[in-house]
């Protein structure tokens, strides 16, 4: 009984997004009102209980929205000046052939909105420059959806998988590494699912050895950068690197015309991964710039920041950086600005659903929730990613999947004995991939494209894609969890 109870504010929560569509502040403070009870009923509520999770939810929200805010400028400023649109249109003159346009797109465009910016951005700018390319706006917001889904875990310059990081204080690249060995299986196969919903034909072997190189060229690089660096790059890096190399072999197979790449709107993205490759891979930078931390302590509860390290300080100086280099500073203020007033709703919603963490941590009720998740033994390993998932889908949000189920999930690993980092990654990939059915990213979807009442058609698409990608990613647990990794 005490089991239930203590799962019952995750229940809540999801049940108020999924079956009464509530926002998640909205759902994250019933979930939150339920916890207090059952923590109450358990004798374990008191004033300094409430006090220190309060801190503990505002530090760490501060700490995330010092990443959310300057990607948001970002995608405010290029919007502004242009870039966004230059971009997408330079992809679609590389390749005549609509399935490899929708590769080009839909997956390396889309895949690079999603590291550069996230929160809905790749669907939004994706999806109607795939109908301007002919394709009906059902495939093209199905399309958007699939093929930025499996980069969600390092979307906005890595903040899912930074959640999770603060949370549980796992090495960084631990826990990316092993994400981007999760990924490397079913996102190959989301890789031929985004080529075969291109066209109504089956795929030809030519055209399922592009759809396997598209795959490769993103997996490699991001893997690498996962290992090396940490979460902030795989996504973003991966796209960059994969989408030149894919190009740039799509044009020796005969692709039509030259394609100009204006290094002014690629200033911002590229200044940011040599700040970010600079600070995590030269050694006394590294330490020097990590060693400045900011933090504090209340007894038991405890947070802090270090300001010259955060990937949000770095976000900030290549934003600077790159609009004072290409002449584009006096839309610095207008871009913060508009960032600042999309801000507000996420802020709360994350202090939100950080207070309810915090205080299922702290009352003891992760703990009990896992011991009866642990009862599921070796059979739950490959059910993790379908957690993830299920969290992304009534929230809309990785970031929000990984704050409700991280520290269930960490529990549940110790209570198994399970390797902690590769279990926090199938958390990870789930909630990834959950991107692509969640009612809430479909609906802002087709709005894009003035879709009313399709829905469930665009659901059709990807739900299973999305499942095969689930059952997937869970059998590779399942099988590294086997032989001891």
């Amino acid at each position: 009984m005490q089991a239930l109870l203590a799962g019952l504010p995750l229940l809540v929560v999801l049940a108020a997004m999924a079956l009464l569509q509530w926002r998640a502040a909205f759902a994250g403070a019933a979930g939150l009102g339920v916890a207090v009870a059952v923590v109450f009923s358990f004798g374990g509520l008191d004033g300094t209980l409430l006090v220190g999770v309060a801190l503990e939810a505002a530090s760490s929200t501060a700490t995330i929205l010092w990443i959310i805010l300057p990607a948001l400028a970002i995608f405010e400023l290029q919007s502004r000046v242009g870039a966004m649109e230059r971009l997408r249109h330079a992809l679609a003159r590389i390749s005549d052939d609509r399935a490899v346009q929708a590769l080009l797109i839909a997956w390396f465009f889309g895949l690079f909105m999603e590291g550069a910016a996230g929160f809905g951005t790749p669907v939004a700018l994706a999806a109607p420059l795939l109908m301007g390319l002919g394709f009906g706006p059902v495939r093209a917001v199905a399309l958007a959806l699939l093929g930025h889904a499996g980069g969600v875990s390092f979307g906005a310059i890595g903040t899912p998988a930074l959640t999770q990081v603060e949370l549980l204080d796992l090495p960084a690249t631990a826990v990316a590494g092993w994400t981007m060995v999760l990924h490397m299986l079913p996102m190959t196969l989301l890789a031929l699912a985004v080529m075969r919903l291109a066209q109504d034909a089956a795929l030809t072997r030519a055209q399922i050895r592009l759809a396997v190189l598209a795959a490769a060229c993103f997996i490699l690089p991001a893997t690498a950068l996962a290992w090396l660096i940490g979460p902030e790059l795989p996504t973003l890096g991966g796209a960059l690197v994969g989408g030149a190399v894919f190009a740039a072999l799509v044009r020796q197979r005969g692709a039509q015309g030259q394609t100009s790449w204006p290094i002014a709107d690629l200033m911002p993205y590229l200044l940011i991964l040599a700040l970010v490759l600079v600070t995590r891979l030269v050694a006394p930078l590294q330490a020097s710039l990590s060693g400045l931390w900011l933090g504090w302590n209340w007894g038991s509860y405890s947070g802090g920041i270090a300001p010259l390290y955060h990937p949000g300080s770095l976000l900030v100086l290549g934003l600077v950086l790159a609009a004072t280099m290409t002449g584009r500073g006096t839309e610095l203020a207008p871009a913060a600005g508009a960032a600042l007033r999309r801000l507000a709703p996420v802020a709360l919603a994350l202090f939100v659903m950080l207070t309810l963490a915090r205080l299922m941590v702290h009352g003891g009720l992760i703990a009990q929730a896992a011991e009866a998740a642990a009862q599921a033994g070796a059979f739950w390993p490959p059910l993790a990613p379908l957690v993830g998932a299920l969290g992304t889908f009534v929230s809309g949000s990785a970031t929000a999947s990984n704050i409700l189920f991280t520290e269930f999930q960490a529990a549940t690993a110790r209570s198994l004995d399970l390797p902690l980092a590769l279990m926090i990654a199938a958390q990870g990939v789930g909630a990834a991939i959950g991107n692509a059915i969640a009612p809430h990213n479909i609906i802002a979807g087709t709005a894009t494209v003035g879709l009313s009442g399709r829905d469930g058609e665009v659901l059709s698409y990807t739900l299973v894609p999305v499942l095969v990608y689930i059952l997937c990613a869970g059998g590779v647990v399942a099988m590294l969890v086997t032989i001891g990794l």
